[in-house]
């Protein structure tokens, strides 16, 4: 288990497209919102509040590219492969979550650097050691999720479903704009959202308190039901090879 899990993490870190996409961008897209036309207070304000909603963001994209590799790894005949060594289904499921959990922290990382060295983004060493670890934890949902359409659909179906997604949730859980700026009904939906829950992880911290009730028993839902869905894509994929 540890052995392909190693190995999972060696092949999505040396894809190239996964470190321009799923480390690079989130940052340049940090660094460019928080810096348009603000100043004083508020530009420290949303310095903050976005450098969790980015981390976040690559967070969830580099969590969702784990289920596009493995829709391209079906089409090559690996997930076959899988399913004659002893590894039963769900310790490949697991697996491949885990994977992700290790893939998402340059991407958290990331960006909390550039809050740190390039917004001088101010917070204390517990707050930080907070802050990443927690959202490293939360991305867990989203890696199950990226698994079940990976295991349900072929490479380049998972690609664009994994994309829109990923932009889909971003925008209706508030992680490129503030909820506050939303219509009622839109605002009201966003506070269910797994991202939305999944980023409040992280606005706690900045805030000086722990994450709430509401906010860890949610997203414990979405992991239930995501992590369903990858199990059961998963066993439909291996009657279906």
């Amino acid at each position: 288990m540890i052995a392909y899990i190693a190995l999972e993490v060696r092949r999505t870190l040396r894809d190239t497209g996964f470190v321009v996409f799923g480390i690079g961008l989130p940052v340049v897209m940090y660094l460019l919102f928080s810096n348009i036309g603000l100043g004083g207070d508020e530009r420290r304000e949303t310095a903050l509040s976005l450098m969790v909603g980015m981390a976040a963001y690559g967070a969830l994209g580099a969590a969702l590219s784990v289920g596009t590799q493995l829709a391209e790894d079906r089409s090559l005949g690996w997930l076959r492969q899988l399913r004659l060594t002893p590894l039963p289904p769900t310790h490949v499921v697991a697996g491949r979550a885990l994977t992700g959990s290790v893939i998402v922290l340059p991407a958290i990382v990331a960006v909390l650097l550039a809050g740190r060295f390039v917004n001088h983004v101010a917070l204390s060493g517990g707050q930080w050691a907070a802050l990443v670890g927690l959202l490293w934890l939360g991305t867990t949902p989203f890696t199950l999720l990226g698994l079940g359409t990976g295991y349900w659909l072929n490479a380049q179906t998972t690609s664009v479903v994994n994309m829109v997604s990923s932009m889909g949730l971003a925008i209706v859980g508030g992680l490129w704009v503030p909820t506050d700026s939303f219509p009622d009904w839109l605002r009201a939906l966003s506070t269910w959202t797994p991202t939305h829950r999944f980023a409040q992880l992280g606005w706690s911290v900045t805030e000086g308190h722990a994450p709430g009730l509401v906010t860890v028993l949610v997203l414990l839902g979405w992991l239930v039901l995501f992590g369903g869905y990858a199990l059961r894509s998963y066993r439909v994929c291996g009657r279906t090879a």
